[in-house]
């Protein structure tokens, strides 16, 4: 019954790389062990079932929990990420509770409007515990947002929950790593810093031995070791927490292709375009600005949390008439679930579900479809690698029952299906048909690749002995 939270000086310090390594080097120990987040606040999601797989129903999690899972060959459930807060906006988010929609949370009721969500958090956390030899839990932002730490159970809120020993993650590379690690264990009071164990820096370009001084400093301040140094490493890209982290993946082939992914605001799913760029001859740019359209030999319009704010981002970007030329010029188009939506003639939302009761548009008219949201939202799996999470109905002559559309006198598809491209054959085939690319890589064989990397790199770098010591019995 052990566990270990790991905690981060700063969003994006490293939290999921170091959990995600932690899973794959234990788990090849014989450890079983378990991933958790009590809270993620993502618009990158996965599907995984509610009971038992043959049940047929499913639910959501964070796809950073989902690859954890993987990572730590277990099987992905709704426990490892009980809360998922999906951003409707700066201040409201969708509510996703132990895999099923829950209404909603705002800024205002930040701290009475999550009480139930803990009572639900720690419940799957106690579950997990009991069920796994170590849960490794893995927090959100910093531990020490003191404004946040009366309504907090998913840092120091959970540690004190579970009496869970805790390890302090910060990204070297940014600079400040120092300051910040000592400033997170200043800030907490009393009876959450005897929680903290230690440090580890993440992201180290150069010598190590040039940091011992620094090191040796932190621990006679604190009194706490820095468990160690995880590196700079160039192939962690895929499946990461934000994708291709919306720069994309440049090729170094001569004569590649150029896929342009729109870079919408409330972009969701975005993993869907990391199979493409796992191909070496395509180079991946997610664009923000409509004249980068002309460039591209296919352009992807991805998934959105909310479809009908980001079409009008487009039109008042010009995208619209970018699109529309690229497909005059007989150059392909591939709409991924919202972005499927967009291209098609209508979408009305008549039961406000994404904003205004009867708010509706016309979509780009590429694809012979009309949307009709509904509050009902759909959420299953879908062939090996797809699934499908969403509100409305796409219906109309270019309606495929498989999840795909295709225009009939155009290059342009669309699916409502997330994940599609992972599939190595559908993959192959669409981009044969798109572009006359072929594809030799494995998906499934590249991401093993990477979480092997991974759990390398924290046996190589990390003390894990020490850190399985400092968790308890396993």
């Amino acid at each position: 019954m052990s566990a270990l939270l790991i905690a981060g000086t700063t969003s994006d310090a490293g939290k999921s790389v170091v959990t995600t390594g932690l899973c794959r080097a234990l788990v090849r120990r014989g450890i079983r062990v378990a991933p958790y987040k009590a809270q993620n606040m993502s618009n990158n999601s996965m599907v995984v079932p509610l009971g038992s797989p043959g049940d047929g129903e499913f639910g959501e999690i964070g796809r950073a929990q989902w690859v954890q899972a993987l990572a730590a060959r277990a099987e992905p459930e709704v426990a490892m990420n009980p809360v998922l807060l999906k951003p409707g906006g700066d201040r409201r988010s969708h509510v996703i509770r132990m895999g099923r929609p829950d209404g909603a949370v705002s800024s205002r009721d930040f701290v009475d409007g999550r009480r139930h969500l803990a009572q639900t958090a720690f419940a799957a956390f106690d579950d997990l515990r009991g069920r796994y030899d170590l849960v490794i839990a893995e927090g959100a932002g910093s531990p020490a947002e003191i404004n946040l730490r009366a309504g907090d159970y998913v840092n120091m809120g959970l540690a004190r929950h579970g009496d869970i020993p805790t390890i302090v993650v910060g990204d070297i590379d940014r600079g400040g790593w120092f300051a910040a690690s000592y400033g997170t264990l200043a800030l907490l009071d009393s009876d959450d810093r005897r929680l903290i164990r230690g440090f580890v820096a993440n992201k180290f370009r150069g010598d190590v031995t040039l940091l011992q001084p620094g090191l040796d400093e932190l621990e006679r301040r604190t009194g706490r070791p820095t468990f160690g140094v995880l590196p700079w490493h160039p192939d962690l890209w895929l499946d990461s927490e934000d994708s291709l982290d919306l720069d994309g993946r440049r090729s170094t082939t001569d004569g590649a292709r150029t896929v342009a992914v729109v870079r919408l605001p409330r972009i969701s799913n975005l993993t869907d375009v990391d199979a493409l760029g796992l191909e070496p001859d395509l180079d991946v740019r997610f664009v923000a600005d409509a004249a980068r359209i002309a460039e591209a030999d296919l352009v992807v319009l991805p998934g959105t949390r909310a479809t009908l704010a980001d079409l009008a981002w487009l039109r008042e970007r010009g995208f619209d008439r970018a699109i529309v030329e690229h497909v005059r010029s007989g150059r392909p188009v591939l709409g991924i679930c919202g972005g499927c939506q967009m291209l098609g003639r209508t979408i009305v939302d008549p039961e406000g579900v994404e904003g205004e009761v009867g708010a509706a548009a016309e979509g780009l008219g590429l694809l012979d479809v009309d949307t009709v949201f509904g509050a009902e939202k759909t959420v299953r799996r879908s062939g090996t690698t797809g699934y499908e999470i969403h509100h409305g109905t796409v219906s109309g002559d270019g309606a495929g029952r498989d999840g795909w559309v295709a225009a009939r006198r155009s290059r342009v598809v669309g699916t409502m299906i997330h994940g599609s491209l992972e599939d190595d054959a559908i993959r192959s085939g669409y981009l044969t048909d798109a572009l006359g690319v072929s594809s030799a890589a494995s998906f499934a064989a590249a991401r093993e690749r990477r979480l092997d990397v991974l759990g390398d790199l924290v046996e190589d770098h990390l003390d894990v002995d020490a850190l399985l010591a400092i968790a308890g019995p396993t």
